[in-house]
């Protein structure tokens, strides 16, 4: 059986008379840049936006028609100034403020934008759904939200209040994580109307995510610190962290080569910007991140104000080079993590043990 699209609309979003509700999708810059993957998507962005206007003829809220603009071409990457709405010339920040409710079905990852948009307006709420895929109906789609909750809630629980994070990786590297002054945020596939507390989610759902103390106060230095190993291919690369900044970048290959470049570029991009546990069990790893980072534990590099961190477009040399990139371990990843343990005051609490969760 496929996805119940209306009942997944219902279940997640709970629409209620009055709204304005937009679908969105982005567009490639030319025809070179498209992929099969992605015209799915648009194709499905469209059918959503008329599963919404099904609803709405039941629940009597309204759907615009499907926007669309130029991809940005960079997750978290601003926005462009206008899109179509139906085909039509718009601005886009005129568009999604004039809603309730948004779901942008996208290539890159909207989700720093739409966060801004609920900051400017309490009656609005976002799913982003970057680089969703259609198999996905039968797998992280599909989970039982309810159990995805609970773990999500567990996982809030052991962070909030924390102090740190420390994890070990299948490659014998480490790093920890400084945790104090933030509070941790869990995306639950759960977004109804006035929805306490962050008001963007990802969908498929499911991970509960903080970001790392990044040394915005006067005299305390952040104490995130150690070594983050990334496979590609045969390659191993090792990003060496300090004060919760990438500071060097160690491999002798040609990935290594590019991420030095890529860092070089923008040193903005070298924050530490988030890490996370991703708890749906239907979560399925196949590289696409939006489905594999909800099967366990990653981390991010970039902006991070979007999550609760202080590090925004602002800090970047240029809005074309903000980004947002999280980097997975979970069970079918080329690197997984052997040990993740809480540091609390009173305790600690392995999280994580050989690839597996110790706490659901």
């Amino acid at each position: 059986m496929g996805l119940d699209i209306g009942k997944l609309l219902s279940s997640v979003f709970e629409p209620q008379p009055g709204e304005e509700v937009l679908v969105a999708c982005d567009v490639p810059r030319s025809p070179a840049q498209d992929s099969d993957a992605w015209q799915d998507r648009r194709r499905w962005a469209e059918e959503w936006q008329r599963a919404f206007v099904e609803l709405g003829r039941v629940h009597g809220f309204d759907t615009k028609a499907l926007l669309t603009y130029v991809a940005t071409g960079a997750h978290g990457a601003e926005l462009p100034q206008e899109a179509a709405l139906g085909g039509r010339r718009v601005m886009l920040e005129e568009a999604v403020l004039g809603s309730t409710l948004a779901v942008f079905m996208t290539e890159y990852s909207a989700t720093a934008a739409l966060d801004g948009f609920c900051r400017r307006k309490p009656d609005f709420r976002a799913a982003s759904l970057p680089g969703l895929e259609r198999r996905m109906e039968n797998t992280s789609l599909a989970a039982d939200y309810r159990e995805v909750a609970r773990r999500c809630r567990i996982l809030y629980d052991l962070l909030n209040g924390a102090g740190g994070l420390a994890v070990q990786f299948s490659t014998g590297h480490s790093c920890y994580f400084d945790l104090r002054f933030r509070r941790p945020e869990a995306d639950d596939g759960y977004l109804p109307r006035f929805k306490p507390g962050d008001r963007v989610i990802n969908l498929p759902s499911g991970e509960t995510f903080i970001v790392p103390y990044e040394g915005e106060r006067a005299g305390t230095p952040s104490a995130t610190a150690g070594a983050l190993p990334i496979r590609r291919g045969a390659e191993l690369v090792l990003l060496i962290v300090e004060a919760n900044r990438i500071v060097r970048i160690e491999g002798e290959g040609p990935e290594a080569g590019r991420m030095r470049n890529f860092f070089e570029a923008d040193r903005a991009r070298m924050n530490i910007a988030e890490v996370a546990f991703g708890c749906n069990d239907r979560a399925v790893v196949t590289g696409n991140v939006l489905e594999d980072e909800k099967a366990g534990f990653h981390w991010a590099y970039g902006r991070s104000d979007h999550l609760g961190g202080v590090w925004g477009v602002k800090a970047f040399a240029s809005p074309t080079t903000v980004v947002h990139e999280d980097i997975v371990y979970a069970q079918g990843n080329p690197i997984q993590v052997t040990d993740a343990t809480v540091e609390r005051r009173d305790r600690r609490i392995c999280v994580i043990k050989d690839a597996a969760y110790q706490v659901f």
